[in-house]
């Protein structure tokens, strides 16, 4: 009945918009002066990474960043204030790793679940036109994401006719990327498409040191792992997209997209562990050939329609989206003591996902602007493991124990509205959503069903304040949640390796974060500072747990903790040193809290951390470009450990042939710097682990810009990332 009530309000606010349509549309909106509010912003447009703010945002223009030229998505987010990814492409905003992904403000499957990370890693950067950061959104998104959310808005031509542009980049190892972009805008037909190709080699090492206590003797009993991953592979990217003027009022849109990877994994493991009297109790060696494949498709339709009014305007969205995962592997074990056994496992994931999205915006009097629509969307997630282990590969049979399908369904309903109002120099903006979300999971293996279905209202408040010409202050706070994952639900246990298992837990609850900042803008000429402090205090937080089973055997499993909190001072400041050195620096004094009762500790655990990055562009010459850049991050507490330090240094030219043709030489971990140390610490469990990547390299590139017609001015456009 909720549900119903919800999307029956949802439809009684939006009916007007259709009896208020006009024939004639708004003439267009003035231009906006240079000086910022509270709500508008501000624009540097002169630096590198030029940056915008908005009542719920800022907005970073990738442009100029030559990591973006030559590297991967995640190359690209290294050089982000706030933004913090690691050797794996785990990707973490305000030391927080719950952040949802969107490209052009609406979520993928390519980055859902554990697909994350290796999708940021495997997708370029070259069609990304800049990033928006949204620790606190307004309701109009979804509050997936207890950290915010990260929005890729994509290239647009602001060109008419015929235009394009080609792209080689070529580094070592085998490595090497390129791709075509072209867009044909004739009257009220506008045609668009990409096609690109990254080839990549990734040599990975994992050094584990182990100990585990022995309960007979009181000792902690010794071990040691060791890996060397090699994968090979490449990822295809294609889209198409047509925009049509139906007429001055309305315009339709439809996008095919398809997104594929395919890579080959050799992998070497060994083991050796021991007794208390020093003397090796157990060894193995593990030899493994895998091939992993994933597809995503996406089909898509819009609809806007331009009312009489600025900024009066209907949207709707209607998106289809597959996604099929695949990791075939076939492996040797060698024991010792023991027989060898020959191991043949298969995981295969297919995810579909249907979403449909309206929202309406309206202008009211007294320059109130409201914002309101539905959003639905229906997900279905099917997991198949299988595993055969023998003697020999001609005596293979069925292992139950790596051998189960588990199905899972999410089915979210929503509503929201905001309402935005100023008074004087100061501004206000209310948002509400609610939230009636279904979820049933079945593990077909075992029988075991679950469901879940909770309506929840999520709230959300930002302010403003015009100091003066040059200076606002702005305070926000939003409710936060982040839903487990499939996986997470999953109750089987998985097997990794002879020593290490995971499962999930149906039982897990959505993790819930309220969310507050306070900040403090300042511009003078161009020059900008920020300064935000801000504060999450979280329910259920989820965390990995780690179980010791006995003989030197963890499973790694999902559990929710009872709360813990997070603080911290950023500080961002952009501006220029000279007529032809400009900067960008921010850093992060970070602080978190957790609640680590059930992890095996006493009471709470605390710490904080401090990380920082710094750009520095040196334009030479009318031709000639020069960057720096470099970040840092502190010693990070985690659940049951903490996370060692980290750093990075990358340096890029770029010379300017002609107007057309650009040249680029990018070098990235110069100081060969790049890893990660975890080091898990409890009264049963001793492990530090480091793990490491062959980042280090140089790449050589150029771009050619084709096509003609004389370019429209350059403009920082927020439409696009959404409804917010």
């Amino acid at each position: 009945m909720r549900l119903k009530y919800a999307l029956l309000a949802a439809v009684a606010v939006l009916s007007p918009a259709l009896v208020q349509a006009q024939t004639a549309p708004a003439p267009p909106k003035a231009p906006a002066k240079d000086a910022p509010t509270a709500v508008e912003g501000v624009t540097i447009t002169s630096d590198s990474t030029a940056m915008r703010t908005s009542i719920d945002r800022r907005s970073y223009s990738v442009a100029n960043d030559l990591s973006a030229k030559t590297g991967s998505i995640a190359d690209a987010l290294r050089n982000i204030p706030s933004v913090e990814v690691d050797v794996q492409g785990n990707v973490s905003l305000r030391g927080d790793a719950n952040v949802t992904i969107m490209i052009d403000g609406k979520p993928s499957g390519m980055f859902s679940g554990d697909n994350k990370a290796d999708a940021l890693q495997s997708l370029p950067a070259d069609q990304i036109d800049r990033v928006e950061v949204m620790t606190n959104p307004s309701a109009a998104y979804r509050p997936d994401g207890s950290a915010g959310i990260i929005n890729l808005i994509t290239k647009k031509t602001q060109k008419p006719g015929v235009n394009g542009t080609a792209r080689l980049n070529v580094g070592p190892y085998g490595r090497y990327n390129g791709g075509v972009s072209a867009t044909r805008r004739e009257g009220k037909l506008t045609l668009s498409g990409d096609a690109g190709y990254r080839r990549d080699t990734q040599k990975g090492v994992q050094e584990i040191d182990r100990a585990t206590l022995d309960k007979a003797s009181g000792q902690f009993l010794p071990g040691r792992f060791d890996t060397d991953q090699d994968n090979r592979g490449g990822a295809l990217t294609l889209r198409g997209g047509a925009d049509y003027d139906l007429d001055k009022q309305n315009r339709i849109s439809g996008e095919v997209r398809l997104r594929r990877f395919d890579f080959d994994s050799d992998l070497f493991e060994s083991y050796t562990g021991r007794n208390a009297l020093g003397g090796v109790s157990r060894a193995y060696t593990r030899t493994t050939d895998a091939d992993i494949t994933r597809d995503n498709k996406a089909i898509s339709a819009d609809w806007r329609r331009q009312m009489k009014g600025a900024d009066h305007t209907l949207t709707a969205h209607l998106e289809h989206e597959i996604t099929d995962f695949s990791r075939d592997s076939n492996a040797l074990l060698r024991n010792s003591p023991g027989g060898d056994v020959y191991e043949a496992l298969s995981f295969g994931q297919d995810q579909t996902r249907t979403n449909l999205k309206v929202d309406y915006s309206k202008p009211l009097p007294d320059d109130v602007k409201l914002k309101t629509g539905f959003d639905i969307e229906w997900s279905s997630n099917d997991y198949d493991n299988r595993g055969e282990t023998g003697a020999s590969p001609n005596a293979l049979a069925v292992d139950p124990s790596r051998t189960n399908r588990f199905i899972y369904d999410q089915d979210v309903y929503a509503a929201y509205v905001t309402y935005e109002r100023p008074f004087g120099d100061f501004t206000v903006q209310g948002g509400l959503r609610a939230e009636q979300v279904q979820i049933d999971t079945n593990q077909l293996t075992s029988g075991q069903k679950n469901q879940n279905d909770y309506f929840r209202l999520y709230p959300t408040l930002h302010m403003g304040y015009t100091l003066s010409q040059s200076q606002t202050l702005n305070a926000n706070y939003s409710r936060r949640v982040q839903r487990p994952n499939a996986q997470d639900l999953n109750p089987y246990e998985i097997y990794i390796d002879p020593y290490n298992y995971r499962a999930g837990n149906p039982n897990l609850k959505p993790q819930v974060t309220d969310s507050y900042e306070l900040g403090w803008q300042y511009r003078k000429g161009q020059a900008y500072y920020l300064a935000t402090a801000y504060f999450r205090d979280t329910r259920d937080s989820v965390t990995d747990l780690v179980v010791d089973r006995g003989g030197g055997v963890l499973l790694t499993t999902r559990e929710n903790l009872g709360k813990s909190r997070a603080g911290g001072l950023e500080l961002v400041a952009n501006g220029r040193l000279s007529p032809k050195l400009t900067y960008n620096v921010s850093g992060n004094l970070f602080w978190n809290e957790i609640d680590a009762g059930n992890l095996g500790f006493s009471g709470n655990r605390s710490g904080t951390a401090l990380s920082g990055r710094a750009n520095l562009n040196w334009q030479a010459t009318p031709k000639d470009f020069f960057q720096l850049n470099a970040f840092t991050s502190g010693k990070r507490l985690t659940p049951q450990g903490y996370r060692e330090p980290f750093k990075m240094l990358n340096l890029g030219y770029r010379r300017k042939v002609n107007d057309k043709l650009s040249l680029v030489v990018t070098a990235q971990d110069v100081l060969d710097s790049f890893e990660d140390v975890s080091v898990t610490d409890t009264p049963t469990l001793r492990d530090r682990a480091r793990r490491s990547a062959n980042v280090r390299s140089v790449f050589f590139g150029f771009s050619y810009a084709f096509g003609g017609g004389k370019p429209r001015p350059e403009q920082f456009d927020f439409s696009a990332g959404g409804p917010g």
